[in-house]
């Protein structure tokens, strides 16, 4: 049944460790980050051949406001060729059967590949809408550019040599200025890793998740998976992250800094630990995750491509739509991404 059953234990099993050992297979797709995430509805889809799964597509279900209809949303999915546009709608026609069920107005897919004209026209061509190249960061959901970093069978010095000069300087400044980073899973850890996510999001304007999305990460993947990385010095708590081992990569998710002791680098010192550990597990890339300003005297991107001056960075197809009701669809896409650009400019009067 191409509707994943989760009561049928050995088929749930096969389908996690489709997605898990699947090349580039994000974190996203996992069938444990409903666990993390609140509110939604999880479900999944996947297609057989010889019955071996070959493609398949964790979706999350979330009801619109005023609107009796659901947006059906596969984050960074599907898992499978992306280029095998058959295959795919082959997939995408086992969600239209849950998109009935739930009167969604909308199926929206964002694939980890790499943006491409022609990729893009395939899509059109076949009905699809997309969000992507130029569009507004109000109309999409996750960032169009990432910076991801490529590590696959590179040693630590290897990887050194791929940073920036400036990038490598303050990594070895931070040691020298006497920067301690260590990994745990504690709960007093996850509130001191809180106390400074509140005051990067006051700092830096940004939305700040509820303590108990971090607790729910943290009861969702185990000690193999996920770490709290903090960066001190001394007894003052500088840094802390967030990242998760999963697929042969891993995803640097949150990180949070106080105001004191900035000139001591303690974000380098603590990326750098990270990137350690996915050496030391083999991972292939470490995922810094996005980026919206692709400006050098944006602070985000300036540190992020320090870390990936020669990967550079990764410009993704966007989100691919398939819609069902298009009158909800327009206001979706058109109104409500005005409207939030409003409310960002009143909150950062």
């Amino acid at each position: 049944m191409p509707i994943l059953d989760k009561n049928n234990k050995e088929k749930v099993e096969e389908y996690d460790n489709f997605i898990k050992k699947y090349k580039d297979a994000s974190l996203m797709q996992d069938l444990g980050w409903i666990k993390v995430k609140k509110g939604w509805i999880q479900e999944a889809v996947y297609l057989e051949e010889d019955s071996k799964i070959v493609a398949a597509m964790t979706i999350l279900l979330e009801k619109t406001p005023f609107f009796n209809s659901y947006l059906i949303y596969a984050c960074r999915g599907p898992v499978c060729d992306i280029y095998d546009i058959d295959l795919v709608k082959k997939l995408v026609a086992e969600v239209d059967k849950i998109a009935e069920k739930y009167k969604a107005f909308l199926l929206k897919f964002d694939p980890e590949v790499l943006y491409s004209k022609e990729l893009e026209e395939k899509y059109l061509r076949e009905g699809f809408k997309i969000v992507g190249k130029n569009a507004d960061k109000d109309q999409v959901i996750q960032p169009l550019y990432n910076m991801v970093l490529n590590i696959e069978s590179l040693s630590e010095d290897e990887i050194l040599k791929k940073l920036s000069e400036k990038t490598r300087y303050n990594i070895r400044l931070s040691k020298r200025k006497g920067i301690e980073v260590y990994h745990s899973r504690k709960e007093e850890d996850l509130k001191i890793f809180y106390e400074l996510y509140k005051i990067t999001s006051v700092r830096d304007k940004i939305g700040c998740r509820p303590y108990e999305y971090f607790t729910r990460m943290l009861e969702a993947y185990d000690e193999n998976s996920l770490r709290i990385y903090i960066a001190k010095h001394e007894e003052d708590k500088l840094s802390a992250a967030i990242a998760i081992n999963y697929g042969g990569k891993v995803f640097y998710l949150y990180g949070a800094s106080s105001n004191v002791k900035r000139n001591l680098m303690p974000n380098y010192a603590m990326q750098w630990e990270m990137i350690k550990w996915a050496v030391e597990t083999k991972c292939t890339k470490y995922d810094f995750g996005g980026v919206i300003i692709l400006d050098k005297d944006n602070g985000l991107y300036k540190f992020k491509n320090g870390f990936c001056k020669e990967d550079g960075v990764t410009e993704y197809i966007g989100e691919i739509d398939k819609v069902y009701r298009n009158g909800i669809y327009f206001v979706y896409t058109t109104i409500l991404p005005k409207i939030k650009k409003i409310k960002r400019m009143l909150r950062n009067k």
